[in-house]
């Protein structure tokens, strides 16, 4: 059975024509997955506190895949694995410090090695759990964007890799985050994309952060963020991705999980349209695209910048306790005081 993931699931609330089972977060169910032409699929979508994808082929499965949700901020976390190395190598995506009990937990319980927790960008909304892991876990590794200005052991910029084990045992080739620069929310932020190749797991999966949220994207008033800068981002490093790749955003504030290129270049109502002409989003693209070849960045840019800075969004509630906190990598409480 040759499959489209992108079209399998969008959230807990959405329709899929495929099987969709629920259980409860107190019990949750390991998995794996690596995709090949012919396999059989089930799915596993336990709340909004962790959804889960299951894939049974007669290949080993390769690429363990968590996602769990933090409420007090509507954060979600990322659990990524390579499950077919023996010491299985994981690393977590925007971790939570309210929720790194619960994270360490399952990584225990899924017989993990925790070697990196990474962040998308210095958050504003929470506090990051990097420092609270770094302290439980000896030998992890923070990791931010350079451009963060922030405190962490390794410092990521556009084009670098964060390998986490061996996809397959037989040959060198290894599980691979890329890293892609997404500017514009914060100055700081990236996106952070799986591998390429026939050897890595398809779709693609893209963690996006702030930078492109489902049906819309983050604001772009505080922490040297730009509209323009944004709107670029999204539309050169995300949108370039092949349509089919699955995009993980570090928010969600509707319930849905996880969205597609091809549906947020479509649906997405701040990046997709052109209000003084074409008022309908989904419709804007195609018939500009059908008339030019192309949609007109100076004009949509315009709209998305006009979009941005008409939100009138009250002052993040947490920014002034989350922002210094996460400069530092979540370390503050970690550090030995001075006299």
């Amino acid at each position: 059975m040759l499959l489209n993931v992108g079209t399998f699931i969008r959230s807990a609330t959405r329709f899929s024509p495929f099987i969709i089972t629920h259980s409860s977060p107190s019990s949750p169910s390991s998995f794996c997955f690596s995709f090949s032409p012919k396999q059989t699929v089930s799915f596993t979508l336990q709340s909004s506190q962790m959804a889960s994808f299951t894939t049974l082929s007669q290949s080993p499965p390769k690429l363990l895949f968590r996602q769990l949700f933090e409420k007090e901020s509507s954060t979600y976390t990322y659990l990524l694995a390579d499950c077919s190395h023996p010491d299985k190598p994981a690393l977590l995506i925007d971790p939570v410090d309210r929720t790194v009990d619960r994270d360490l937990n399952l990584v225990k319980e899924l017989g993990l090695k925790l070697i990196y927790a990474t962040n998308t960008h210095v958050h504003a909304d929470h506090v990051t759990g990097t420092g609270l892991i770094k302290g439980k876990v000896p030998g992890v590794k923070s990791v931010i964007s350079k451009a963060s200005g922030s405190k962490a052991d390794v410092f990521v910029e556009p084009g670098d890799k964060i390998s986490f084990g061996d996809l397959f045992l037989e040959v060198t080739m290894i599980s691979i985050l890329m890293v892609r620069a997404t500017p514009g929310h914060t100055m700081g932020c990236v996106t952070y994309v799986t591998g390429d190749g026939p050897d890595q797991p398809q779709p693609r999966m893209a963690f996006t952060g702030d930078a492109l949220l489902i049906r819309g994207c983050g604001r772009t008033d505080f922490q040297g963020g730009s509209s323009q800068q944004l709107y670029k981002s999204v539309h050169s490093q995300i949108f370039t991705l092949p349509k089919e790749t699955l995009l993980y955003p570090a928010h969600d504030y509707k319930g849905f999980s996880v969205t597609t290129v091809g549906e947020e270049m479509l649906y997405n109502p701040r990046l997709t349209k052109d209000e003084v002409f074409f008022p309908e989003p989904s419709i804007f693209p195609f018939l500009w695209k059908t008339a030019y070849g192309t949609i007109p960045m100076n004009i949509a840019m315009e709209t998305f910048k006009n979009i941005m800075e008409n939100l009138n969004l009250a002052y993040p509630k947490m920014i002034d306790v989350a922002v210094p906190a996460n400069m530092v990598c979540g370390l503050q409480d970690l550090e030995p005081k001075a006299n």
